[in-house]
């Protein structure tokens, strides 16, 4: 039998094969470790613990036998661990032989995890490897070109894991333009004041964003400046696609019939015009159109000086579309002819290259059979041809199985984090390539703020710890019943005292009641 050797952690034991072993643990080893064991050669084996089992012999399930003495002499601890490869002259290699029983397993050191996972290719810091002070790196040209997508339940932690990969694009002059369902992306402005920036190095720090609402800065006071479209010369289709509810084929026929009359009479027309000349109609739905696009009307999207589009994607600068106060109908309709001015101006390169961030992409992309939007036409393009024209695409959202599948199997990089909905890891396992019940396992179980990380330019998923937004975080949950602070009269040995009654009398529900206030007031 070999001796122990310093350093050395356990023993390998049992049959071996090329992509696993196990090993006897002689110290004290965790989940996701990473050990190294030598190959045939001179070069180490790269693996990671999945599983820790004990066993005792002196203990069984019918029967006890053996003092406490013998317990101890005959438990065991085993390790199993997955191996990752075979560090070659700078790459990985699956080992083509086993390791060998017998062999001593060590801690692999830092150096040899950073080489071989790839964890050093790249330039934007999102995070630390789970249980090492490792640096996670992805490469921001790789994320950009070839899209990205954060998946993850509520409360897990990914608006706040997507601020800190957009805070690393727009330190690289990256051009961003974020479509916000509920004004979360606004606090990039701001410094943080919260997280260990410590132990992750970095310095809080506000970022150039600028907040566009589609609606009236009266709705939405935090907007820095209205979103407008131009609403001259809208062709039939435009304001088909437009209208809040889908058009009826009678609709779509009187607008053509709208249009063609007035391009008959005049070189400019205006959203107001097309309203007028459907009211001189005869048609059956024209009051139906004329509500419609009344709708638009009133929200101001077509009034005013229209946005240029050369002005939503500037390099190292946020714009955030903040769609607030618009209903969830029109949402969908806004994103699809935003992102199609956008697509076409940059196939033209007549704006900068740059990334569509889409949050709460199940609204904009839903999986078939999970709805319908106006809007997955154009992000489906985009994902499959952005990358030739220099756009990229995120995609953030909270219920997986719900996206589009043609979107999310195009983006080389997934952020996954805690998921437990059975149908959204289903979709994940059918969407991510080496996706295994472990791994499916290990995302149930993980904790806010950490993240599994498969991406192309990392050998195997890792397990991250997110570092802190330089930023502020603008997507804190609202704190709903407010816990009373007993503390400090604990700390005097005071008893805690009812609330006082009020000398006011209640009002009843009833004839004498808050009723009889009601209807008095109307009378």
């Amino acid at each position: 039998m070999k001796s122990i050797i310093k350093g050395a952690i356990g023993t390998i034991a049992g049959e071996t094969n090329p992509i696993s072993f196990k090993f006897l643990i002689d110290k004290d080893v965790g989940r996701g470790a990473y050990v190294k064991a030598k190959a045939e050669g001179r070069e180490w084996i790269l693996a990671q613990v999945e599983d820790i089992k004990r066993s005792n012999t002196a203990f069984n399930l019918n029967q006890q036998n053996g003092s406490a003495r013998d317990y101890e002499a005959h438990e065991m601890m085993v390790a199993e661990a997955r191996v990752i490869g075979v560090g070659i002259e700078g790459r990985l290699h699956m080992p083509t032989s086993p390791a060998r029983p017998g062999e001593q397993v060590f801690f692999a050191d830092e150096k040899l995890i950073k080489a071989s996972l790839g964890l050093s290719k790249g330039d934007m810091y999102i995070g630390l490897l789970k249980g090492y002070d490792l640096r996670v790196e992805l490469d921001a040209n790789t994320l950009v070109q070839k899209h990205c997508s954060i998946l993850a339940k509520t409360g897990s932690g990914k608006s706040y894991t997507s601020a800190v990969i957009l805070e690393e694009l727009l330190e690289r002059k990256v051009a961003l333009l974020v479509i916000d369902p509920h004004g979360e992306y606004s606090s990039m402005k701001e410094p943080n004041r919260v997280g260990d920036f410590n132990r992750y190095k970095i310095k809080p720090r506000g970022y150039d964003v600028t907040v566009y609402t589609p609606t009236t800065l009266a709705v939405n006071p935090r907007a820095d400046r209205p979103f407008r479209f131009n609403g001259t010369n809208l062709s039939a289709r435009e304001m088909a696609k437009m209208i809040p509810h889908e058009a009826s084929s009678g609709m779509v026929g009187l607008l053509y019939e709208t249009i063609s009359l007035l391009t008959a009479e005049t070189d400019v027309y205006t959203l107001e015009d097309v309203i007028e000349q459907v009211v001189k109609s005869t048609s059956k739905v024209k009051w139906n159109l004329v509500s419609q696009l009344e709708s638009l009307m009133e929200i101001g999207l077509f009034s005013g000086i229209p946005t240029p589009i050369g002005e939503l994607l500037r390099p190292g600068r946020a714009s955030v579309i903040d769609m607030t106060g618009i209903q969830p109908e029109l949402q969908g309709m806004i994103v699809a002819k935003l992102l199609t001015e956008i697509f076409e101006a940059r196939k033209r390169r007549l704006i900068s290259p740059g990334m569509v961030v889409v949050e709460e992409a199940h609204n904009y992309i839903p999986e078939r059979g999970s709805g319908n939007a106006a809007s997955t036409g154009i992000i489906r393009t985009i994902a499959a041809e952005g990358r030739k024209f220099g756009l990229g695409l995120m995609v953030i959202s909270q219920r997986p199985a719900r996206v589009d599948k043609n979107v999310i199997s195009q983006c080389n990089t997934q952020i996954i984090m805690r998921v437990t909905n059975p149908n959204d890891l289903k979709a994940l396992s059918k969407g991510l390539e080496g996706m295994t019940s472990d791994l499916e396992e290990e995302i149930k179980r993980l904790p806010p703020g950490t993240a599994m990380l498969v991406s192309n330019e990392i050998e195997r998923p890792v397990t991250v710890s997110i570092r802190p937004r330089k930023s502020r975080h603008g997507g804190i949950s609202t704190m709903i019943v407010a816990k009373e602070d007993r503390s400090s009269i604990k700390g005097k040995g005071l008893k805690p005292q009812p609330p006082a009654k009020s000398s006011k009398p209640k009002e009843k529900i009833g004839g004498g009641g808050l009723l009889k206030k009601v209807f008095s007031r109307r009378a």
